[in-house]
C-alpha cells in the first residue's frame, strides 16, 4: 500500500511541528524545509487544524503549532483519516469482467486492514521519541520497520 502525498506530507508536518521552537512555524518555512508547495501545504494545514491536530494563529507572531493532544493519537487512526475511504482496488468502475470469480479484492482489503492494525499499535509519541534521539520504546514504529 502506498500513502498518498496528502498523508505523506501531513505526517512530515506532524514530525516537523513537534520540534520545540519559541515562535510558531510558518507555512513558508515549512514549505521550504520540506520542499513542498506552499499551496499544497495550506490545504493540509487547514485540514489538520479542522481536526484539531494543529493550532493555528493568524497575524503578527502567528503560525502553526502541533496540538499536544496529537501525541496520544494512534497512527492508524490518523492515517485512515488522512487517506480517506479510497479502496485499494476498484472492481466496479469500470466494471471488471473477472469480479464474479475473483477473490483478490477480499484479500487486498484484509491486507490493508492488517496494515492499519499494525499502525494502531503506535502513537505519534512513539515516533516522536524515536526521531528525537531518545531510546526507542518497544512500540517504536521505526524499530518495527527496521526489523522488517
Amino acid at each position: 500500500m502506498q500513502l498518498n502525498k496528502f498523508t505523506d506530507y501531513a505526517l512530515r508536518l506532524v514530525l516537523y511541528t513537534a520540534r520545540p521552537k519559541d515562535m510558531p512555524y510558518t507555512i513558508a518555512e515549512i514549505a521550504k524545509d520540506l520542499q513542498v508547495s506552499e499551496n499544497h501545504l495550506v490545504k493540509i494545514v487547514h485540514f489538520m487544524a479542522k481536526k484539531d491536530w494543529l493550532i493555528t494563529t493568524r497575524g503578527k507572531g502567528g503560525g502553526i503549532r502541533l496540538n499536544p493532544s496529537v501525541h496520544s493519537l494512534k497512527l492508524g487512526e490518523m492515517v485512515r483519516i488522512l487517506q480517506g475511504q479510497v479502496p485499494i482496488v476498484e472492481c466496479n468502475t469500470p466494471p471488471c469482467v473477472l469480479r464474479r470469480n475473483c477473490g483478490l479484492k477480499g484479500i487486498l482489503d484484509q491486507a490493508v486492514e492488517q496494515f492499519y492494525q499494525v499502525l494502531d499499535q503506535y502513537t505519534v509519541a512513539d515516533v516522536l521519541h524515536r526521531s528525537n534521539g531518545t531510546a526507542p520504546s518497544q512500540n517504536s514504529l521505526i524499530a518495527l520497520i527496521q526489523l522488517g
